[in-house]
Order: structure tokens, then sequence, then C-alpha cells
């Protein structure tokens, strides 16, 4: 959501990105300019790019706009090695510490027959000569005691050759905006790792930048009777929330409660012809109508980038709301951003 890169870069120093593409996103609106940060410094946002197979077609235009590349084995390191260093770049490497702490295997770079990051039995030493940095991503939507776990087997693995390194990067999936989330922990851990090791500590806390941020507005456009109500939606679990049949997800939805809990119950199903395109059950205070608004939260980190136009659905508009209250349309889709993709 880059309307929005202004803001974040004056909390974040840079961003890191999956590919070309995001990284081109972040080099023009993000790291094309200096930034003053929340303490008036002025700052110039780093460009990070991690891929598991970079294609040789793309690696001249990332060394052009990435300040660090970090590659997910010593063949693809060994592949471009020697362009990288000779465009002074800072190169890094994807390590598995292979210790899962989360139930989501979707989610799970640590699960068994993972491709994500060299485990201790495919490292080799010999070639970490040029190599700046190591980089673990092993989290989603976890505390600091899953940090903890990971950590204490990327030490007991790799602690060696940390010694040898100027930065350690321990990726995402830190939840660290939530509620309940120990940052003060976080912050010690953070300064055991950078006194232990001398390195720079790196966190890509991309999703707690937006947690709980983003509204998607829908409206009721036909109730049906079949054994349960069900509500069809102008919004579709497949075309604009995905992780729901993914994860599965359970997207939060206002002024609403769990199957039984309020008066009403009602199965929120999307206009597709997908048999299961279903948000889930969802239960109310008054009978739903047709032509009601409903609101759905949680909608700006996954739905917006993974969103698509199945069936020919329309693409919701993407609305910037301020702090005052105004709004502005940042993006309106129709028929033709349906068809370009065709």
């Amino acid at each position: 959501m880059y309307y929005f890169y202004p803001l974040i870069g004056k909390y974040l120093d840079g961003a890191t990105a999956s590919g070309l593409y995001e990284a081109k996103l972040a080099a023009e609106e993000l790291c094309n300019q200096e930034i003053e940060d929340i303490s008036g410094r002025m700052k110039r946002c780093e460009n990070h790019i991690f891929s598991p197979a970079y294609p040789e077609k793309d690696m001249d235009e990332i060394l052009s706009i990435c300040d660090h590349l970090v590659f997910n084995s010593f063949a693809q390191w060994e592949k471009y090695r020697e362009r990288a260093l000779a465009a002074g770049k800072e190169c890094g490497l994807r390590i598995n510490p292979e210790r899962s702490t989360q139930d989501h295997a979707i989610y799970d770079p640590c699960s068994v027959g993972s491709r994500l990051g060299v485990t201790l039995a495919n490292f080799k030493p010999e070639l970490l000569e040029g190599l700046s940095g190591l980089h673990f991503h092993c989290l989603c939507e976890q505390n600091v005691d899953a940090l903890e776990m990971t950590l204490e087997a990327v030490e007991e693995k790799f602690g060696t050759y940390l010694h040898q390194m100027k930065w350690l990067n321990f990726g995402g999936g830190h939840h660290i905006t939530r509620a309940d989330y120990d940052v003060d922990k976080l912050i010690t851990v953070i300064k055991r790792i950078q006194e232990k090791y001398q390195v720079q500590v790196y966190l890509e806390p991309g999703e707690a930048v937006a947690l709980n941020a983003g509204f998607l507005v829908t409206t009721v456009e036909e109730i049906v009777d079949n054994v349960k109500q069900i509500a069809i939606l102008d919004t579709s679990a497949a075309c604009h929330m995905p992780d729901v049949i993914e994860m599965p997800y359970r997207p939060p939805l206002i002024d609403s409660g769990e199957a039984g809990e309020k008066p009403y119950t009602y199965t929120l199903g999307g206009p597709t012809c997908l048999a299961g395109d279903v948000i889930g059950e969802y239960s109310f205070d008054v009978p739903l109508q047709v032509g009601d608004r409903l609101v759905f939260g949680d909608m700006a980190i996954y739905s917006m980038v993974k969103n698509n136009t199945f069936n020919g659905m329309a693409l919701p508009d993407i609305v910037a709301l301020h702090e005052d209250g105004s709004y502005k349309v940042v993006k309106h889709f129709g028929y033709e951003d349906f068809k370009m993709r065709l």
C-alpha cells in the first residue's frame, strides 16, 4: 500500500521484497529520496530482497535497485557472488534452523522438506567468504517467546559462524504491535545478540505495521434459506480474502459474534460459482436484510496483494481514511482491470 510509504518510512528503515516487482515498488516509492523519521533525522531507506531462486533475467535490475541480497542456497550464492560483490552489495544467506514454533504448515518455513533456507546438513562454511550476514524467517503472527526458541536453534547450529558476520536478520512474523506482545523482552533479545556476536540486527515486521488495520465494506445481496440462513454478499472469500480458504482464516466482522452467540446466525458466502466460496458463520443481534452493509476488519495485510478477478469479480476500491475523518479514493478498479490480466 505505497500510498502510505512516506508515513511508514518515518518508523521503518527500509523494505524487504520477495521479488523484482516488490523491490521496484520500494525503490520508486520508499527508497527514492531522503525521509525524515520521527526523531527528525533525515535518512534514506534500505532496499532488501530475498528469493528462493533469482531468475537470471532479473538480476541486473535487482543489483541496480537493491542494497541487500539474501540468497536461499550456496548454489545461488556461487552463481551470483561475483556480480553482487562487484556491484558493492551486502550479501546474505538464508538459514533454516529446523525449529518449528507454529501450527500453520502453509506458513512454516521450518517444516520437514521446506525449500526455504539452508539447513545445517547442507551448510558449507568454506563458501562464506563475501557473505556479510545470515537471515532466518520462521515466525507467523507470534510473540517473542517463539523468537527465543528459534534463536536457541540458530545459535546452537550456526552460532559459530555468526562471529564472522556483520548482521543477522530475524525475518518477519513478529506481532510487535499486538497488545500482549512483550516488547521489553524483544529489546533484551536484540541487545543480547548484538553484544554477543557484534552484529547489527534486522527485523522485518511487515504485518505488525498494519495489524488489525483496513476495512472491507460489503453489501448483502440475497438471503437463501437452505437448512440454515445464508447471506450472499458482493464480497468473495476466493477473490477478495483468499486466506479464508488457504489458512483457514476467519476475518473479524464488526458488530457480529460467533455462530449461535447472538440471536440470528448466518453463513456468509460470496457471489462466485465456487461452492466453497464461504467466508464463515457469524451471528447478529437483528436479522440481516438485503442491502445491509457489513464491515470486515483486518483487511489491510493480504487482501489487496492476494486478491484476484476469478469469475470476473470486481476488485474493491482502495480508499485511504485519514485521522481527521476525510478520505481519498486511491484506486478504482473496473472492467479493464479484469480484462487486462487475460
